[in-house]
C-alpha cells in the first residue's frame, strides 16, 4: 500500500516529536511491506516568517493532496507575549481545521499500568480508566466573531453554533458509543448557554435513534469534577469547542503526563493526526520532549485513515513496551530511572517495532 502523508512539524518541539514519529512510521511499513511518500509543508511561526500566513495556500494543497497530516505543533513567544499582533501562529491551526472540515476531533484516554503512579491522582481512581473525548472543532467561539470596541478597552468573542454542526457531532459521538461500552456523557452549559440549550435540544432528538446506549448529561463544571473525581465513570464524552480544549487538557492529569495523549482530526477532506500537547518552546532544541503522544497520534493515523489496524496495534505495542522498560523520557522517568532523550525513545520504539 502506497501512504501518501503530509509532514507539518511546526513550530517549537513540533520538529523534534514529529521525527519520532516518523521513526515509527518507517519501521511499520518496512515491517508491513508499505511504501510511503513524505511531504513537507509549513505551519504556524515557521510558515509567518516565511510567507507571512500562518497556514499558506500551498500547505492546504499539500495537505488536501494527502492521504494523512502528521502534525506537530504551532505557538512562539514572541507572538504569545505580543498581544496586538495581527497574524498568530494558532491561526494557522485553526484555518487548517476549518479549511480540511475537521468537525470532530477525537482524543483517548487512557492509562499505562505502569504508569499509575505518575498520575496526581489516587491509584484506585485513575487504574484502568479509558474513555474517548470527542470534540466539536470548527465552530463555537474560536471561529466566531471577535473583535474589540470603545478604542480597544471591551473585547468580545461570539459562541455560535449551527443545528448541522450539533448533529454530526453528536451523531459521531453515539457511533463510537456504539462500538465501545455504549455510554454517553452529552457536556453543556445548559443552565446559562443558549448555545448549550440548542446542544441539549439536539442531543435528545437524537438520543432514540440510539436506545442500546445510556446517555446522560452534564454541565461542564461538574464535568470537569467527575473527570478527577471518577474518571472510569466516563466511555465516550461529546462536547462543543472551547469546552473540549480545557477538559480533554485537564484529563492528562489521569495518564500521568499530557506527553502520552494522542488525537485525531478528522471530517470532510484529508485527516490531522497530533498529539495533544503545544509547542512547549521552553523544551525546544534540547532533545527532551516527550515524543510518544506524537507516536501514538501515528498509531491513530493507521488506523483511521488507512484502516490498518493490525500496524496501529503495534505502535501502541511498542509504545507500551517502552514505557514498561522504563526508556522514557525525563517528564515519566522517576524513582532513579535515567530520563532518555527523545530520539532515544524514538530509536527504542522503531527498533522494538522491528525486532517483535
Amino acid at each position: 500500500m502506497i501512504l501518501k502523508i503530509a509532514k507539518l512539524p511546526g513550530d517549537g518541539i513540533g520538529p523534534e516529536v514529529v521525527a519520532q514519529a516518523v521513526k515509527a512510521v518507517d519501521a511499520i511499513c518496512k515491517k508491513f511491506g508499505h511504501e510511503v511518500k513524505y511531504t513537507y509543508a509549513p505551519v504556524g511561526a515557521c510558515a509567518i516568517d516565511q510567507c507571512g500566513n500562518a497556514y499558506p495556500e500551498s500547505t492546504h494543497q499539500v495537505c488536501l493532496e494527502s492521504d494523512a497530516v502528521l502534525f506537530g505543533a504551532v505557538g512562539d513567544p514572541r507572538y504569545d507575549n505580543d498581544p496586538t499582533s495581527k497574524v498568530r501562529p494558532e491561526q494557522g491551526l485553526l484555518a487548517m481545521r476549518k479549511q480540511l472540515g475537521l468537525f470532530a476531533n477525537i482524543r483517548p484516554v487512557e492509562t499505562f499500568p505502569s504508569l499509575v503512579g505518575n498520575s496526581p491522582l489516587r491509584r484506585d481512581l485513575v487504574d484502568g480508566a479509558d474513555f474517548l473525548c470527542i470534540r466539536e472543532l470548527t465552530g463555537g467561539m474560536y471561529f466566531g466573531e471577535k473583535g474589540r470596541l470603545d478604542g480597544g478597552d471591551t473585547a468580545y468573542d461570539t459562541n455560535i453554533y449551527h443545528r448541522y454542526e450539533i448533529e454530526r457531532i453528536v451523531r459521531l459521538a453515539y457511533d463510537y458509543a456504539m462500538r465501545r461500552r455504549k455510554h454517553l456523557t452529552v457536556v453543556d452549559k445548559a443552565n446559562v448557554l443558549e448555545s448549550s440549550r440548542l446542544w441539549r435540544q439536539i442531543a435528545r432528538e437524537i438520543e432514540p435513534e440510539y436506545p442500546e446506549v445510556t446517555t446522560d448529561y452534564m454541565f461542564v463544571d461538574n464535568a470537569a469534577m467527575q473527570l478527577i473525581r471518577c474518571p472510569k465513570f466516563f466511555d465516550v464524552m461529546v462536547t462543543e469547542n472551547t469546552f473540549g480544549d480545557i477538559l480533554t487538557d485537564e484529563a492528562s492529569c489521569i495518564t500521568g503526563s499530557m506527553g502520552l495523549l494522542a488525537s485525531a482530526s478528522i471530517g470532510e477532506h484529508t485527516g490531522v493526526f497530533e498529539p495533544i500537547h503545544g509547542s512547549y518552546p521552553q523544551a525546544a532544541g534540547k532533545n527532551i520532549a516527550n515524543p510518544l503522544a506524537t507516536i501514538l497520534s501515528a498509531a491513530m493515523m493507521f488506523e483511521y485513515a488507512f484502516g490498518l489496524m493490525e500496524e496501529g496495534r503495534c505502535i501502541r505495542k511498542a509504545v507500551t513496551a517502552s514505557i514498561d522498560a522504563c526508556f522514557v523520557t525525563e517528564d515519566l522517568a522517576a524513582g532513579g530511572t535515567p530520563a532518555r532523550s527523545t530520539s532515544e525513545v524514538g530509536d527504542w520504539v522503531a527498533d522494538y517495532i522491528a525486532n517483535n
